[in-house]
């Protein structure tokens, strides 16, 4: 049998069955008579703060699931490398980083494009699944290659718990078991942010040094250049996570860790291109990846969950931001639910004091409102655009 098995070409969704897994904005089929495939579902369903689904929008499923098929056609191909390398150049940066971040993977997708999960999206009305440009009849379907996800089981160690990451070690096929968060910019809300501002001046030095900086941290300012962090992504709660516990967590040799951390970065660069052709600013946005066997591949969905996109408006002297992405319903329920928004902060500190400890002892293991109709407005904007212009000029 070949590797991997030959993708469906048509399906009738009519036939798709209940789902094997539903998330709190996805659900997942089984593809008939390829077990080697998955059928994601895009829900009109939001989740904020890690709770689940709490909010709909009517037409962000669409909105998204076109989104999601237009973005990973254009990391399959070339010519989306070809304008990410030109705007890496054109950017100013140390030149010791840009050398780095341009080769390795990117020498390989300028030759042939990314490597990705993604198939295509459904036909809603013939059941093709159309691989480059849209169906004519757009769906909330998109087919994708089928990776086992692991989670690592908890251990007990002489009272604590630890989380045992030896399966990724031994394994060729998986879907690596962190997030990766690229940042162009600092936003109001960002994590990088309070810890600075959290600092004592010395440490602020420190921690600019380290994050590249020549100058102080400021909100809503990008930086000189992208920077990454980790987190796990199948323990109970996500937590941040050093470089060298992600190496170990990875189950991947440093050099393919080096390779998933460059894709990250420059994937960041492939939808930032594109969201500043249709006059958005990409400050952040989060990865996953999965490994098979000497294969690396982007993974998992992107699109208004996964990224944060603004643009600025100029009212009466002050600067607002206008976000094209679920930020706007964060900011709704601390603003106008503040009660609840501390409430589920509450209950995420007392679960962390139980598993501050697996970090500290890991390495002994390892190897509803109208806000709501305006972001589904604005996001299917973006998404009816990106659609328009999936071909790429």
């Amino acid at each position: 049998m070949s590797h991997p098995a030959p993708a469906p070409t048509h399906l009738n969704l009519s036939k798709l069955g209940e789902p094997v897994y539903r998330g709190s904005v996805q659900n997942l089929y089984a593809v008939p008579d390829h077990p080697g495939y998955v059928v994601c579902e895009t829900t009109p369903a939001g989740s904020v703060f890690d709770v689940g689904s709490i909010f709909n929008i009517e037409g962000n499923d669409l909105n998204r699931a076109i989104f999601r098929h237009a973005m990973y056609s254009r990391l399959g191909q070339p010519e989306t490398w070809q304008r990410v390398k030109t705007a890496i150049e054109n950017t100013p940066m140390d030149p010791a980083w840009r050398k780095e971040l341009l080769t390795g993977p990117m020498e390989t997708m300028l030759e042939r494009g990314a490597a990705t999960h993604h198939i295509g999206m459904v036909d809603a009305v013939t059941g093709e699944i159309v691989r480059t440009g849209l169906p004519e009849h757009p769906s909330c379907y998109n087919v994708v290659r089928r990776f086992p996800v692991m989670h690592p089981p908890q251990r007990n160690l002489l009272g604590a718990h630890v989380f045992d990451y030896a399966q990724f070690h031994q394994s060729a096929t998986y879907v690596v078991p962190l997030e990766y968060i690229v940042r162009f910019g600092v936003t109001s809300g960002s994590s990088i942010l309070k810890k600075y501002e959290s600092l004592s001046e010395t440490a602020k030095r420190s921690y600019e040094q380290e994050l590249g900086l020549s100058k102080p941290m400021g909100v809503w300012e990008m930086l000189e250049r992208a920077i990454y962090d980790l987190t796990s992504k199948y323990e109970p709660e996500d937590r941040a996570v050093s470089k060298q516990e992600a190496l170990m967590m990875s189950g991947l040799s440093s050099d393919d860790f080096l390779h998933t951390v460059k894709l990250a970065i420059l994937g960041g660069w492939a939808v930032r291109e594109l969201l500043e052709s249709a006059g958005l600013l990409l400050w952040d946005l989060k990865w996953e990846f999965a490994v098979d066997r000497e294969e690396l591949l982007f993974v998992d969905t992107i699109d208004a969950d996964s990224f944060r996109g603004t643009t600025f408006l100029e009212v009466e002297g002050r600067k607002l931001v206008i976000h094209y992405n679920k930020q706007a319903m964060r900011d709704y329920y601390r603003l106008v639910h503040p009660d609840w928004y501390a409430g589920i902060n509450e209950a995420k500190t007392q679960a962390q004091s139980v598993l501050s400890v697996a970090s500290v002892l890991f390495v002994l293991l390892s190897r509803p409102c109208a806000c709501v109709r305006l972001f589904g407005q604005a996001f299917g904007g973006i998404a009816k655009w990106s659609a328009h212009s999936m071909g790429g000029s």
